[in-house]
């Protein structure tokens, strides 16, 4: 008994006639009819019954059709998980990372991918939140770190990385760095250095101003968290920053939360499909990487 044999066999009984059922798999009708006869001599019985106009299954045959489905079902199965590994082997990911986050349990989760499937090309994109986003929606990228407000991108699943508040990060002898609390409209007095509109950090900024009607003084943007700190440092603005951002800086910033920004800044991982294999590995590698006891 083969595959061969249980296709015809199926096609026979789901077209009850032999010739129609030839049509389907593509042989001769002498070597479905030929293929079903040594089928039943293995079997020690009848599958059709051949005395009418159209092949009808015997009680033998009815036994046998589920069976012989499932059979060729798992063995359909089998081919695709064969196929899907095939596909991660040669694949591409794009995988997408806002501009200026440099977040080592990302790049640790694509050296791992690499290590496990060094077959798949991976390619990097830095851009803003929005963009990326957009990107992802129209399949563009794969996978992406994105910075954004408390909102999963419609659309999108999404996995949350980070979750903090903003802060107002200043030089040790700014007039701000002598306040225990500072909110908006302390800020507001001051220019302000910060992230680009499209950034996650820039979104949640606005939309907090905006709730206040506040409109603060930009007046230096920059995508690179080191270099809004430098500027910062240097008097050239308050900088607004996510809490981890700016404990980076405290040998030369000061930081203050932003008391009435209660909209947390996240850093999330977005996508829009995990069929593909290497979507899916990837994300588990993601996951494993960004686990809270991985990330020290």
């Amino acid at each position: 008994m083969d595959l061969r044999q249980l296709e015809y066999f199926v096609a026979v009984a789901e077209e009850r006639n032999f010739t129609r059922a030839a049509e389907r798999v593509h042989i001769s009708q002498s070597g479905v009819s030929a293929q079903i006869r040594r089928l039943e001599r293995e079997l020690g019985a009848e599958l059709f019954d051949r005395s009418g106009r159209a092949a009808t299954l015997t009680t033998a045959g009815k036994a046998a059709l589920e069976h012989a489905r499932a059979a060729l079902a798992a063995a359909g199965a089998v081919g695709q998980a064969v196929g899907e590994v095939t596909d991660l082997i040669r694949g591409r990911l794009t995988v997408g990372m806002v501009i200026g986050c440099t977040v080592t349990p990302l790049f640790d989760a694509l050296a791992a991918f690499h290590g496990a499937h060094p077959g798949v090309e991976i390619s990097l994109l830095e851009d803003n939140s929005d963009r990326l986003v957009h990107a992802v929606r129209a399949g563009a990228v794969d996978l992406a770190l994105i910075g954004s407000a408390a909102t999963t991108p419609e659309g999108l699943e999404a996995l949350t990385i980070i979750s903090e508040r903003l802060v107002a990060a200043v030089p040790p002898g700014h007039a701000l760095a002598r306040r225990q609390r500072v909110g908006l409209r302390d800020l507001s007095e001051h220019p302000v250095v910060s992230m680009p509109p499209g950034t996650g950090l820039r979104t949640v900024f606005d939309q907090a101003c905006a709730a206040q009607g506040i409109q603060p003084a930009i007046a230096l943007e920059a995508s690179a968290a080191d270099a809004i700190a430098d500027l910062a440092a240097r008097g050239l603005g308050v900088a607004v920053l996510s809490a981890s951002m700016a404990a980076h800086y405290a040998d030369r910033l000061v930081a203050r939360t932003l008391d009435d920004v209660e909209i947390p800044a996240l850093l999330s991982l977005v996508w829009a499909d995990t069929r593909g294999p290497a979507v899916r590995e990837l994300l588990a590698h993601c996951r494993r990487a960004f686990a809270p006891g991985d990330r020290g």
